[in-house]
């Protein structure tokens, strides 16, 4: 196996396929990547039983020697990196050994056989859509931060993906919060499903959505779900369970309206969660007419208080908040003005965009 391809081809969809690799493995052959080349284009597969990413190049300047074979990921990312930008790398396999040359530069490279890498099995796929990478990459920024990590209710470590009457609609929530978006066009697309896909996988196809008006095709499985786009084909495991149904949580008896400017909210928030109890976080909102007051207290006999100017007419109410849980929604919503409707201290808020926005919040209280 011979090929020569420039650093800066190789490098993009080098890191990005490092990324899936883990660096503590089990079986060693799963902190390699495996290359292999047909004709006029290389492609690097990363895997680490969960998720599979396979990125392609082509080799300028003709074809390379046909041939397959595995190298440590994270070594050849740190070779490329250190080469000059705008240098041409020369690979050559041989007795076990991959040689990289460039310029006056030689490394050596141990190798695991091509035919011991594990790939995901193609299992066939049920459902079938196409969207632009700039609309999911939306669903996904403005949901994944909502998803638990580590739960011991592991359909929680992911992000529900919902295909119902031509909607997309992505879910993630903790048990403490809950994030919902919906993508606003129909997607064609035939029957409806439901399935988990885990926290990595997420965020690793997140990290591929580089190119916003690209279109990136996906197909859903029973345990599987893949995307392709150009350059890469990205594959994960889908979680097996039941998420929670997430339409009871949404609160319905809501009551009180209150209407903000969302910078000046946060910029509140930010302040105030200075001196809040550094383990809970837990701030007080207390409302009146047309006004605001955030206070938050420590166990140093700290206090720090805010008063936010906002639209609300109704009766008093004072309502606890992890305040790290606001600031994560303030920071995901666009536009001027948010909208927060709570009904009392023990009830869920709903905080969503005042104009009919895609994405809608809920946060569970807190008691101080």
């Amino acid at each position: 196996m011979k090929f020569t391809v420039s650093r800066d081809a190789l490098l993009k969809p080098l890191n990005l396929v490092a990324g899936v690799v883990e660096r503590r493995q089990t079986l060693p052959i799963l902190s390699n990547v495996l290359m292999v080349i047909e004709g006029d284009r290389l492609s690097l597969t990363g895997t680490d039983l969960e998720v599979e990413l396979i990125g392609r190049v082509a080799l300028a300047g003709g074809a390379g020697e046909d041939g397959e074979v595995t190298v440590p990921a994270r070594k050849l990312v740190d070779i490329c990196k250190s080469l000059p930008e705008g240098s041409d790398i020369q690979f050559s396999a041989e007795d076990g050994k991959v040689s990289v040359r460039s310029g006056r530069s030689r490394f050596t490279l141990s190798t695991l056989p091509a035919r011991e890498f594990p790939s995901l099995e193609d299992s066939i796929g049920t459902h079938q859509l196409a969207v632009k990478q700039g609309q999911l990459k939306r669903l996904i920024d403005r949901t994944a931060f909502a998803m638990a990590q580590q739960d011991v209710r592991y359909y929680l470590n992911g992000m529900l993906w919902e295909l119902k009457d031509q909607q997309l609609r992505v879910v993630a929530t903790d048990g403490h919060r809950l994030a919902l978006c919906t993508l606003q066009e129909k997607v064609d697309t035939d029957g409806d499903a439901q399935v988990i896909l885990p926290r990595k996988g997420v965020l690793e196809l997140a990290r591929l959505l580089l190119d916003e008006e690209a279109t990136i095709g996906i197909v859903i499985g029973s345990n599987h779900m893949r995307a392709t786009t150009e350059d890469f084909t990205f594959t994960s495991k889908l979680v097996d369970g039941k998420f929670p149904d997430y339409q009871r949580v949404l609160p319905r008896a809501s009551d009180k309206t209150v209407l903000g400017s969302r910078l000046e909210l946060r910029q509140a928030f930010t302040r105030t969660a200075i001196l809040s109890n550094e383990k809970y976080r837990g701030v007080r909102l207390k409302l009146s007419e047309n006004t605001l007051d955030i206070v938050a207290n420590n166990p140093e006999q700290e206090e720090a208080e805010e008063t936010v100017p906002v639209e609300y007419v109704g009766g008093g109410l004072e309502i606890g908040f992890n305040v790290s849980y606001l600031l994560d929604v303030l920071s995901v919503l666009s536009g001027d003005k948010i909208k927060m409707s709570l009904s009392d201290p023990n009830s869920s808020a709903l905080l969503e965009e005042s104009e009919e926005g895609d994405s809608v919040y809920v946060v569970m209280p807190m008691r101080l």
